[in-house]
């Protein structure tokens, strides 16, 4: 039994996240029962995280053990074949026996994209938020600067029962305007339940003037998740690439 790593695009707007889940449809469950289809046996795969519902990935990595005649590039052709249109794997190949997705993954990249031009981002609407007004990025980019490095996010969780760790590193975060498009790139060794989404929706609050950038580093010490800005929908966040 061979042990393979993929990597896969989907857009996440009509599953219920990542995670395999018993009685809703999910990405992961949906290339499992390819795989179980096409080994014959049930097959189970590793992601290297969860996305939320309705979040998408332009590379999220897996893994899983499997024992088949195909090679890399047939398992890839026979799962662009049965996937639907929304689900795409770019590449598998074999790993070794240890790698996991998930536990060797050393950081993650995350973009949340918005709009606040004068028109409508029309082919872009399923992806990008659309901001009620025009937010200053400088002030944003100030407010950012406090929540670089490693803290304690529990202000920034969305899951109240957290009772692991709620320290997490962030080691970049980058916020650009390309004419009426802003992104937000967040790049961090893992993320907490909705942070990614919970941080940009607090940073938009100090774009639209609303909170102080400074506010930041009391919203770090409160460590109340009522303290931050409110969590951003899931359409606007793409999963870019995870690092090993």
């Amino acid at each position: 039994m061979k042990n393979y790593k993929m990597i896969i695009s989907y857009d996440g707007g009509r599953y219920h996240g990542w995670e395999h889940k018993k009685d809703v449809d999910t990405v992961q469950k949906r290339i499992e029962n390819v795989l179980s289809r096409m080994c014959g046996q049930e097959i189970w795969i590793n992601g290297a995280g969860r996305t939320d519902a309705g979040v998408h990935a332009r590379a999220m990595v897996a893994n899983a053990h499997m024992e088949t005649e195909y090679s890399p590039t047939q398992i890839r052709d026979y799962l662009n074949h049965y996937l639907p249109d929304d689900i795409a794997v770019s590449e598998v190949k074999e790993a070794s026996e240890r790698f996991h997705a998930r536990f060797n993954a050393v950081g993650k990249l995350y973009r949340y994209t918005c709009y606040d031009g004068p028109s409508k981002p029309v082919f872009d609407r399923k992806y990008t938020l659309v901001l009620e007004k025009s937010v200053d990025i400088n002030r944003m980019r100030k407010a950012a600067e406090y929540l670089v490095g490693r803290h304690d996010f529990k202000s920034f969780c969305g899951n109240s029962k957290m009772k692991k760790s709620t320290v997490r590193l962030v080691d970049s975060i980058e916020i650009n305007r390309d004419g009426g498009y802003v992104c937000l790139d967040f790049h961090g060794t893992g993320f907490l339940q909705n942070m990614v989404r919970i941080l940009t929706g607090t940073l938009l609050e100090v774009g639209y003037g609303r909170m102080r950038p400074e506010q930041m580093e009391e919203i770090l010490e409160e460590k109340d998740r009522t303290k931050a800005g409110p969590t951003a929908p899931p359409q606007g966040l793409c999963l870019i690439r995870v690092d090993y």
